[in-house]
């Protein structure tokens, strides 16, 4: 008998890409969004083989917890995998409640009813190592959380209140903190294919900060294993961090894409004010889950970049006419 996985916010990038490697592995799925379902630029399971193997459904954790929670106790899941929460770091200081209301307060209404749910074998948390704020060195998955902005302390917050669960009622949950996740099919307002899909339509690029901040890019694949190894193989009540080789400067990243599509990176950015408590960087300590799980990133930078430009290309007519900016739902 498969796997029974419920992933919450299939509509996401990293959800729908997990479904899609769900599928791949031969499991049945269940998906929940607040949205309808994406378009399918967006959707990498709309092609995949198994398809019929999977059911969307449009609920919202702040407005549908008991339908979420009945139809969780009609699937009985093996695992439930949760990308589930309020993104974006400048936004949050905006209407900082709202980020706590879905990703802290709702999230533990619903822990509340799954710790009862017998079948659950685990709970992966999809986290951010932004709980960890600006770093120096390597950080581990044990270091002191220093969060820097309300998206940031809600991240906190549920991941504490998770493991409490786990140490108060044996809940088996296990998170993982990836850095940054791309590839085909994401959210055009993230930095790689909006910098791609200007480069190509001649539209300048504004750069935070002048763009110094230090980041790891790591191919959504890639992470998409990682998830699968913890998800299936992991000790409960552990934290795994999952990140690529190379690190670098927002700059270089933009610089590395103005390479691949041909254009100048003087002529193509311009320098804007950076974004509010934004980290200057973060190290994350990766050796836990190469060692326990047997992970490892395979996908190079510049593979990545070159299978994200490949899809921008390909759907330039259809992307170039979809919104560009993040939309804020509450």
């Amino acid at each position: 008998m498969s796997e029974k996985v419920l992933v919450l916010a299939s509509n996401s990038f990293s959800g729908a890409w997990f479904v899609d490697h769900c599928l791949t592995k031969g499991a049945e799925v269940v998906g929940i969004s607040r949205s309808p379902e994406a378009p399918a630029v967006f959707l990498p399971y709309i092609t995949n083989a198994r398809r019929e193997r999977f059911r969307f459904f449009q609920m919202d954790l702040n407005h549908h917890m008991a339908e979420i929670v009945s139809l969780i106790k009609e699937v009985q899941p093996d695992y439930i995998v949760d990308y589930a929460g309020q993104g974006m770091v400048a936004q949050s200081w905006d209407q900082p409640q709202q980020w706590f209301q879905t990703n802290v307060l709702s999230k533990v209404i619903l822990h509340e009813e799954l710790r009862s749910l017998g079948c659950l074998r685990k709970y992966v948390r999809f986290s951010t190592p932004e709980v960890y704020g600006n770093t120096a060195g390597d950080v581990a998955e044990t270091a002191p959380f220093n969060p820097s902005t309300p998206y940031a302390v809600s991240h906190a917050a549920i991941d504490m209140s998770l493991l409490a669960y786990h140490r108060q009622y044996e809940f088996p949950v296990a998170l993982t903190r990836a850095t940054n996740v791309f590839g085909p099919h994401q959210q055009l307002y993230r930095i790689i294919p909006r910098s791609m899909l200007y480069a190509s339509t001649g539209r300048k690029l504004e750069l935070d900060g002048g763009g110094h901040s230090i980041r790891n890019f790591v191919f959504i694949e890639d992470v998409c294993e990682a998830v699968w190894e913890v998800m299936c193989h992991a000790p409960a009540g552990e934290v795994y961090h999952v990140a690529s080789e190379e690190w670098l400067s927002i700059r270089d990243l933009v610089g590395r894409i103005c390479t691949v599509t041909g254009v100048e990176f003087d002529d193509f950015v311009e320098i804007t004010a950076d974004r509010p408590g934004k980290d200057r960087a973060y190290f994350l300590q990766k050796d836990k889950i190469e060692r326990e799980l047997d992970w490892k990133s395979t996908t190079t930078l510049d593979e990545g970049l070159s299978r994200t430009l490949e899809w921008v290309t390909e759907e330039l007519d259809e992307i170039r006419e979809l919104p560009l900016d993040y939309v804020h739902k509450p």
